[in-house]
C-alpha cells in the first residue's frame, strides 16, 4: 500500500529545500499523485521560497495558477508576504502592483495589507506615497492599529520630524492602542539621529518607567543609530539600563558597538570588545572581524589588522572580497603596497577573484607611493588578461595621472576607456576638468565639460565649482561669473564654495564694491556663508582702508555662530597696521585673546613685531618677541629678520649682532641682506673683527657664490672664500663702499684671518661638546 502525501509533507519538503528550482519541480510534481490537491498552505510555502530566493517570475506563475484553485478572499496572507518579498529586494513598484490588484482579484485589503505596504514605502523612502496609502485607508474607514501608528512614527523619525513622532505616539491612547517599545524606541531612534540627546535619553526613562522594555532586535536597532555616528559612550547608558532589566545581549549587538568603537577611533575598546565576546559564550563571526580589520586599517593600522586576518582563520572562519579588499586598501593607504601585493597573492590562491575594488586600491596605492609608472602597468596587465576594467578603476588612475600632472596621458586613458565598453561618468569628467584647471588649461576645461553634456551627463556642483575656482586664480573673472550663469541654466545651485571663489577673485583683482554686492547675492539666493567667506571680507575690507567696518563683521560672525579664527585677526591686525593705527591693532590683538580664546599664531605675532620695528619701537617689539617664546609659540626666520633690521635701524649693534647670532643658533639660515645690514652696523662701529666673524659664518654655513663651489682645494678655498664673500655682498649693494674696505683689509690680514677662523672653529667645536 502506497503512502499518501500530505500537504503537510509537501509544505515541509519545501521549507527545507535550499533550491528554489529544485522545490518548484518538487511541487509541480506532487500534483501528479492520485488523489493530491494543493492547498493554500502549501502555495502560499513555494511562492514565499521562490520571492525570498528572487525567483518572482516562476512566483507570478504560481500566484496565477492558485488564484484558479483557491478562494481569493482567502489570500491576503499570500499577497502580503509577496508584497514583503518585492520590497525586501528592492521592487518597489511591483510591490505596489500587487497590493493595488488585491481589489480587482478580490481580496479586499485590510489593515495588515495597508501596514505591510506602506513599511515597505517608508524604507525605501517614498514618505509621501506612504502618507497617501494612510489617507486611503482611513478613507475607507479601516480602523488603524498599533503598526500602523509605528509605520507613520518611522516615517516621522526618518524625515527629521522627532517632534511629530512624538505627538503620535502621546496620541496612541486616545486611538485604542497601548503603547509600546518598539513604538518608543522609533521615536528615542529619531531625537538621537536629529541630535536631541537630551530628550531623547529622558523619552528611554520614561518608556523603562513604564515598565516597557525593548527586545534584543529592537534594541540592537536603536543602539546602531548612535554607534553608526560614533556615539557609543550613550549607546552603553542604554545598554547598562536594559541590561537591569534582563536583557541578553546578542552577536549583533557586540557587532554594533565595534563598529562604533570603530567609528570613533577607540580601537583600543573595541580590540577589548572583542574579548568580551567569547567570555559572553558568544562566537565572533565574519561580520565582527570584518568590522574590526576595517577600523583597524582606516586608522593606519593595517600591520595589526592582518593579525585578525590570520585569527579568524584560526577561528575556522574564511575570510570574504570584504576582508581582502579592506587589507589591501588598508595597506594601500599607508604606502606599503608590497604588503598589499603579498595579501593579494595568498587570496589568489585561496580562491579570491580581484574585483575592481581590489585593483583601484592597487592603482591608488601604487600612485600616492610615486610609482605612477607600476599603476599603469597594473592597468596594462588588465587588459593583457583580457578584462574590461570599469569606471571605477578608470577614475582612479585618471585621478592618479591628473595629480602628477600627466593630463595628455589622462585624456589618453580616457579615449582607450569609451573604445574599450565603459563610458566615463561625470566625475570622470571632473577629474579630467580638474587636472586641466591646475595647469591653467581653462579653455580645454570648458570644452570639456561642454563635451560631457552633449553625452548627456550633466555637470555636478564640483564641475562647475572647479571651473569657477580656475578662471577666478587666472583672474577671468568675466568667464567665472558666465559658469556661475551657467550654472543657474543646468539646474545647480551655487553653493558656498562657488562663491568664496568668485569673492576671493574679486577681492585679489580689488574690486573690494563687487565683493560687498556679491555677499550680498550669496546671502539673498540663502547661501550661507563660512568662516573662509567672512576673511575673505575682511580681507577686501582692509585692503580698502575700512578697517572699522571690517571689524564690525566680528559681531555679524558671532550672530551666525562663526567663530573667527588666526586668518580673521591676522588680516585684521595687518589692515591696523597698514593704517598706521598700532594702537587699535595692540587692542585686538588682547581682545582676540581674551574675548575669543584665540592663541595666537607665529604670524600674527610677526605682524606686530614687524609693526614696531618698523616704527623703530624695539622696547614694545623685544617685549613681543619675549611673549612669544614664553607662549610656546615659535619665531621664525621672518621674526629674526625684522628684529635685526629693527635693531640696526635703530643703532643697536649689539642687539643685532647677538640676534644674528641667535638665529643661526636655532638653525635659521639668514639671508645675504640680513648678514650684510649688521655687518654695516658693526663697520660703522669700527668692529671690524665682529664683522670679518660674521664673513667666516657665512663661509662657514655655505651661504656663499657659487663661484666657492668651483675651487676644490680646501687650503685656496679657506682663502678665497671670504674674500669672494664680501665682493658679492657689495656687488649685490647688500653693504656699503665703507664696510667693504674695511672687510677687505681685515681678510687680507693673515694672521687675523686665521686668528678668527680659529676661534669660530673653537666656539663652533664647543657648541658641539667637543671642546671644554
Amino acid at each position: 500500500m502506497r503512502a499518501t502525501v500530505l500537504p503537510k509533507h509537501v509544505v515541509a519538503v519545501v521549507r527545507y529545500q535550499k533550491d528554489p528550482v529544485r522545490a518548484l519541480e518538487m511541487f509541480n510534481s506532487v500534483k501528479k499523485e492520485d488523489g493530491f490537491k494543493h492547498t493554500l498552505s502549501t502555495y502560499r510555502s513555494i511562492i514565499k521560497k521562490l520571492a525570498s530566493h528572487g525567483e518572482f517570475e516562476a512566483m507570478e506563475n504560481v500566484l496565477s495558477e492558485m488564484r484558479g484553485d483557491i478562494d481569493n478572499k482567502l489570500l491576503e496572507g499570500v499577497y502580503i508576504d509577496v508584497i514583503r518579498n518585492y520590497g525586501k529586494k528592492g521592487k518597489i513598484q511591483e510591490a505596489v502592483d500587487v497590493f493595488e490588484r488585491m481589489d480587482f482579484y478580490n481580496c479586499e485589503p485590510s489593515v495588515q495589507s495597508y501596514n505591510g505596504i506602506m513599511n515597505i514605502l517608508v524604507e525605501s523612502g517614498y514618505f509621501n506615497q506612504a502618507h497617501k496609502v494612510y489617507m486611503r485607508m482611513i478613507d475607507k474607514g479601516i480602523v488603524p492599529d498599533v503598526y500602523t501608528f509605528t509605520i507613520r512614527i518611522k516615517s516621522f523619525s526618518i524625515t527629521g520630524r522627532p517632534h511629530a513622532a512624538l505627538r503620535l505616539l502621546k496620541n496612541m491612547p486616545s486611538q485604542g492602542c497601548e503603547m509600546n517599545a518598539v513604538a518608543y524606541c522609533t521615536v528615542i531612534g529619531g531625537f538621537y539621529r536629529e541630535d536631541y540627546r537630551s530628550e531623547a535619553y529622558t523619552l528611554f526613562l520614561e518608556m523603562c518607567s513604564l515598565g516597557l522594555y525593548p527586545d534584543i532586535i529592537t534594541f540592537n536597532k536603536l543602539v546602531h543609530i548612535l554607534c553608526k555616528k560614533g556615539d557609543t559612550q550613550e549607546s552603553l547608558k542604554l545598554l547598562n539600563k536594559v541590561l537591569k532589566a534582563g536583557l541578553d545581549p546578542n552577536l549583533f549587538t557586540f557587532n554594533i558597538f565595534i563598529q562604533g568603537f570603530c567609528t570613533g577611533s577607540d580601537l583600543h575598546e573595541a580590540l577589548r570588545l572583542l574579548e568580551s565576546v567569547s567570555r559572553e559564550g558568544l562566537v565572533p563571526d565574519i561580520v565582527t572581524y570584518n568590522t574590526l580589520i576595517s577600523g583597524l586599517c582606516k586608522n593606519g593600522r593595517a600591520v595589526e589588522a592582518e593579525t585578525y586576518l590570520h585569527k579568524m582563520v584560526n577561528d575556522g572562519l574564511e575570510p570574504d572580497a570584504f576582508t581582502y579588499n579592506t587589507l589591501i586598501k588598508g595597506y594601500c593607504k599607508i604606502g606599503m603596497t608590497q604588503n598589499a601585493d603579498r595579501i593579494l597573492s595568498s587570496a589568489v590562491f585561496k580562491g579570491f577573484v580581484p574585483d575592481e575594488f581590489t585593483h583601484s586600491s592597487l592603482i591608488g596605492g601604487f600612485s600616492r607611493g610615486g610609482d605612477i609608472n607600476r599603476a599603469i602597468d597594473l592597468y596594462k596587465e588588465l587588459l593583457a588578461k583580457g578584462e574590461k576594467p570599469n569606471v571605477i578603476v578608470y577614475n582612479t588612475l585618471i585621478r592618479a595621472l591628473c595629480q602628477e600632472g600627466f593630463i595628455l596621458e589622462a585624456l589618453t586613458i580616457m579615449g582607450e576607456m569609451q573604445e574599450l565598453g565603459s563610458y566615463p561618468d561625470i566625475w570622470t569628467y571632473n577629474l579630467i576638468i580638474n587636472g586641466l584647471c591646475k595647469i591653467g588649461c581653462l579653455s580645454d576645461a570648458s570644452e570639456v565639460m561642454n563635451n560631457a553634456i552633449s553625452k548627456g551627463l550633466l555637470p555636478d556642483i564640483f564641475t562647475f565649482n572647479t571651473l569657477v575656482d580656475g578662471f577666478c586664480k587666472l583672474s577671468k573673472l568675466d568667464e567665472a561669473i558666465e559658469t556661475v550663469n551657467q550654472m543657474w541654466v543646468h539646474g545647480v545651485t551655487p553653493d558656498v564654495i562657488t562663491y568664496n571663489s568668485l569673492l576671493n577673485g574679486l577681492c585679489k583683482m580689488a574690486k573690494h564694491e563687487d565683493v560687498k554686492q556679491t555677499f550680498g547675492v550669496l546671502v539673498e539666493k540663502g547661501c550661507v556663508p563660512n568662516i573662509i567667506t567672512y576673511n575673505i571680507l575682511i580681507e577686501s575690507l582692509c585692503k580698502s582702508r575700512k578697517v572699522d567696518e571690517a571689524l564690525n563683521l566680528l559681531e555679524e560672525m558671532e550672530g551666525r555662530c562663526i567663530k573667527p579664527d588666526n586668518v580673521s585677526f591676522g588680516t585684521l591686525l595687518n589692515g591696523f597696521c597698514i593704517n598706521q593705527d598700532l594702537d587699535g591693532a595692540c587692542k585686538l590683538f588682547r581682545r582676540a585673546e581674551q574675548q575669543y580664546r584665540v592663541c595666537h599664531t607665529t604670524a600674527n605675532y610677526n605682524i606686530m613685531i614687524a609693526a614696531f620695528c618698523e616704527k623703530l619701537n624695539m622696547e614694545m617689539a623685544g617685549k613681543l618677541f619675549r611673549e612669544m617664546n614664553d607662549k610656546d609659540c615659535v619665531p621664525d626666520n621672518y621674526s629674526y629678520r625684522v628684529m635685526i633690521d629693527g635693531f640696526c635701524k635703530t643703532g643697536d649693534v649689539d642687539s643685532g649682532f647677538n640676534f644674528l647670532l641667535e638665529k643661526i643658533e636655532k638653525e635659521f639660515v639668514p639671508s645675504p641682506a640680513t648678514f650684510g645690514r649688521v655687518i654695516n652696523c658693526l663697520c660703522m662701529k669700527n668692529r671690524v673683527h665682529d664683522a670679518v666673524r660674521i664673513v667666516q659664518i657665512m663661509v662657514l654655513k655655505g651661504i656663499v657664490p657659487d663661484t666657492v663651489e668651483t675651487i676644490f682645494e680646501a687650503d685656496k678655498k679657506e682663502v678665497a672664500a671670504p674674500k669672494i664673500v664680501v665682493e658679492d655682498l657689495l656687488k649685490k649693494s647688500h653693504i656699503s663702499y665703507f664696510a667693504y674696505e674695511l672687510l677687505y683689509d681685515g681678510i687680507r690680514d693673515k694672521k687675523m684671518m686665521k686668528k678668527q677662523l680659529f676661534l669660530n672653529k673653537s666656539q663652533d667645536l664647543r657648541k658641539m661638546g667637543i671642546l671644554q
